[in-house]
């Protein structure tokens, strides 16, 4: 029976919005990653199967197939196709399940997984602007005029109870864990750095209680919910090379993990943010593990209640939780995201000898995706 390894994953840097990957098109900056994965791997761009790419805002400079377009950017041969995913910021994440599934049923022998999000030129809800992608139908269903992710977040926060200097701690020290694993040269190995941006741009060194404290509400006067505890709007891609343990072994390519397990889970979709930890629950028991046996977490941090809810039902251990900061200091570029935590992820458990690593994310509509990764 087939299985599915990543051979190996590379990211860029994560760009601030207008930041230093404004100026760079989103197919170029996935052909980027594109390039230097395939070089890291030494695999043939014309051996590659298929690119299942992950976008959210498939409009604008990220329409007409955000993926395809990536590799004719590459100015890799036109026999190699792509398709483009959209789950909502777990776009990226999705792809890996997809390409994994596609290796292990055989169609795949080698295949490409990973997303970007440009949201300096493409911004967040553009792909909706013109539409109405809700009917009355579903708005009656939940007595809603919408549905909004800020507003979700200080639901999170007051079903658990979160305080404002709680939430404004879990995000200073996301940012002091970034800086510290930037200062290691914990990320060197997993870059491939874009002009001159060499390392995540969001980072804000010596971020505290009380200066994160002094920030507005972004959602509600009375709310929580700041620039300051909610992940950074981004620009950024990243790429993973997905094959099977056999053909890796003929072609003498050392993968850094299996994909060991996924789950999916659906929840409230006012609420919005809490299917992480169903999804968890989910691959733990598919997987036969237990939140002890993983020595390393990424849960997105959208929102700082999202992984400080999804740890006081999971019980994970604080310092295996985000380890080298989350999205709240280093950015959210939405369908890269996937990738990019994906990468760092595999990076880790590799220089840190974890046997197991995983990985989920809230997305839009009340979903999650969650992968448990094995190491090689």
């Amino acid at each position: 029976m087939r299985d599915a390894v990543i051979v190996d994953a590379v990211r860029t840097p994560v760009g601030k919005r207008n930041g230093a990957l404004a100026g760079v098109h989103p197919a170029n900056l996935s052909a980027h990653v594109l390039k230097a994965l395939a070089e890291r791997a030494g695999v043939e761009p014309a051996e590659i199967d298929d690119v299942v790419w992950g976008c959210v805002s498939q409009v604008g400079d990220q329409s007409g197939n955000i993926g395809r377009i990536a590799v004719l950017a590459a100015g890799w041969p036109e026999s190699v196709p792509s398709t483009a995913v959209d789950r909502r910021c777990g776009s990226s994440q999705q792809a890996v399940h997809f390409a994994a599934a596609g290796v292990i049923a055989g169609h795949y022998d080698f295949v490409i997984a990973g997303g970007v999000e440009s949201m300096s030129r493409v911004p967040m809800g553009s792909a909706g602007r013109d539409g109405r992608p809700y009917p009355d139908e579903v708005l009656e269903r939940y007595g809603v005029s919408g549905f909004n992710q800020g507003i979700g977040a200080e639901m999170v926060a007051e079903r658990w109870g979160f305080s404002r200097r709680r939430l404004d701690e879990y995000s200073a020290r996301s940012h002091a864990r970034a800086a510290a694993a930037v200062d290691s040269g914990a990320l060197d190995g997993q870059l491939a750095p874009v002009g001159e941006l060499k390392a995540d741009e969001g980072i804000r060194r010596g971020s505290s209680v009380e200066t994160l404290g002094g920030l507005k509400t972004a959602f509600r006067d009375d709310g929580v919910i700041t620039a300051g505890n909610a992940s950074q709007i981004s620009d950024g891609a990243g790429a993973l090379l997905i094959t099977s343990s056999d053909i890796a072994r003929a072609r003498g390519l050392r993968p850094i993990a299996r994909v060991h397990t996924v789950a999916l889970a659906g929840d409230d979709p006012v609420i919005m943010l809490t299917a992480p930890i169903e999804a968890t629950a989910k691959v733990l028991k598919k997987s036969g593990l237990r939140i002890d046996d993983i020595g390393a977490f990424e849960v997105n941090e959208a929102f700082a209640p999202v992984p400080l809810a999804w740890q006081a039902e999971t019980g994970a251990s604080d310092d295996r939780l985000n380890p080298l900061g989350g999205a709240i200091a280093v950015g959210h570029p939405l369908g890269g995201s996937g990738a990019v935590l994906m990468t760092r992820l595999v990076h880790h458990m590799k220089d840190q000898g974890h046997r197991y690593g995983l990985q989920t994310m809230c997305e839009a509509g009340g979903m999650a995706n969650a992968t448990i990764l094995e190491l090689l």
